[in-house]
């Protein structure tokens, strides 16, 4: 099927397997273009940073949109089963100029493929460079669902700015990314600074390139985490959050099965992404608890990696003595390390893990209330276990000046999928962020 500017159709008219097919597009010019996906959400504006993918993003989230170029080619897999209609029902596909003097209307030949399953090119799309004047960037076809069905549509409309126009059509906010690359004055430093000041990225994107830089060059296997971890970030409003990150473990005898299949690594896997952000030095703090505390070297980057087979010989080798529960002797250690050994104008955020068996009721509530003065906020986390005690609650528990604490339960780190993880973990931090500060518990 040959589409023209202003054709729709729906997509069974063309795939006789809809839910899995490419787009392909193609550019001849002497110029190069960026080609990208928005998703957009009911309101026809872009849903998240996260599901704009193109070069240096090439998949959303859950891998809805996957995005690979091979040769002059660049192509758009998409996976509609994956994808929630309540969330992006539509996907533009644009193209841009990558350089400010080059013209949509100076290109030789643009076309956009439909290609199914096997391979096959079902329907194309032709781009008339004639149709434009000065226009910079263009809209090309769209995938979108409507009245129970999903459609395509031939766009071909063009935007006169760029990049920074299509980013502000679809609703997004956009900065200039100045960087500090010119070493001298010549004139090839001076053309650089030109074009790297002519990036246009949107505000997440600044944060997200620092953390994401970061974890893809140590730890590849967890940039997934991490921009699962800014998109909650993101939508808790701490993204320009300064804090430092601490992590307690449960290390009584129930919990070893725990350690041994690897759950407790998977933990502090998750957690290193939150450290990333909140705290400028990219590590955070660890205890384990048994009968006694045991104060574990920080984690960051260089030895996250296996930490839980590594650290002091491995984790069969530590020493908390007799294997039960004893949360106040590990909450007061912590207090004393941030108040007392090293304290901070920074809040603390602490992810305490347990498996339950908690016993000391009036300790931790009488520890937790007299802690509540103090920069510190306690997100208590069960996991596989039962008999939380009081820690199930902390949301009732009276004699505070402000409510420090948090608590849910899973059944494993395996089973809540990673984004509604992070959604929990930061669920109430917020919150406790701005009563402290109204209680003048944090300054500045």
């Amino acid at each position: 099927m040959q589409l023209i500017s202003g054709q729709k159709v729906q997509l069974s008219q063309l795939f006789s397997s809809e839910d899995h097919f490419s787009i392909e597009v193609k550019f001849k010019a002497d110029f190069e273009l960026d080609i990208s996906s928005f998703a957009l959400g009911t309101n026809d504006q872009l849903y998240h940073d996260d599901y704009m993918t193109f070069y240096n993003q090439p998949h959303t989230p859950n891998k809805e949109v996957q995005y690979s170029q091979k040769n002059a080619v660049h192509i758009f897999n998409f996976d509609l089963t994956k994808i929630n209609l309540s969330l992006t029902p539509s996907f533009v596909i644009c193209a841009t100029v990558a350089h400010e003097q080059s013209l949509i209307k100076n290109i030789q030949q643009g076309f956009v493929n439909l290609i199914n399953r096997q391979g096959q090119i079902v329907g194309s799309f032709v781009l008339d460079a004639s149709h434009f004047d000065k226009e910079k960037a263009v809209m090309l076809i769209e995938i979108y669902f409507k009245n129970d069905a999903w459609r395509i549509a031939a766009v071909g409309q063009g935007f006169n700015g760029g990049l920074k126009a299509l980013v502000k059509h679809f609703g997004g906010e956009v900065a200039e990314e100045v960087t500090s690359l010119i070493s001298n004055s010549n004139s090839n430093s001076n053309s650089n600074s030109q074009s790297h000041e002519n990036n246009i990225i949107s505000k997440m994107d600044l944060k997200k390139k620092v953390v994401l830089d970061k974890i893809e060059k140590t730890s590849p296997h967890l940039v997934d985490l991490a921009k699962k971890s800014l998109i909650s970030l993101e939508k808790s409003n701490l993204l320009d959050v300064k804090a430092r990150v601490a992590l307690v473990l449960d290390f009584s005898g129930s919990m070893l099965h725990q350690y041994k299949k690897g759950d407790v690594q998977k933990v502090i896997d998750r957690i290193m992404p939150l450290a990333l952000n909140f705290d400028d030095d990219g590590h955070f703090e660890c205890w384990a608890f048994a009968e006694k505390a045991l104060r574990l070297n920080d984690i960051g980057l260089n030895n996250l990696s296996n930490y839980i087979n590594e650290e002091k010989g491995g984790f069969k080798k530590w020493n908390a003595g007799a294997g039960y529960n004893n949360e106040p002797v590990v909450l007061e250690t912590v207090l004393h390390y941030f108040t007392q050994h090293s304290p901070s104008n920074l809040p603390v955020f602490v992810v305490f893990i347990s498996d339950g068996g908690v016993s000391e009721a009036r300790k931790i509530k009488k520890i937790l209330q007299e802690a509540s003065v103090q920069p510190l906020f306690w997100q208590f986390v069960g996991i596989g276990g039962r008999n939380y005690g009081v820690l199930e609650k902390l949301d009732t528990m009276d004699g505070r000046v402000i409510d420090n604490c948090n608590f849910f339960e899973i059944d494993n780190i395996q089973s809540i999928p990673e984004s509604q993880l992070y959604d929990l973990l930061l669920k109430e931090f917020p919150l406790w962020i701005k009563a402290a500060k109204d209680k003048n518990i944090l300054r500045g």
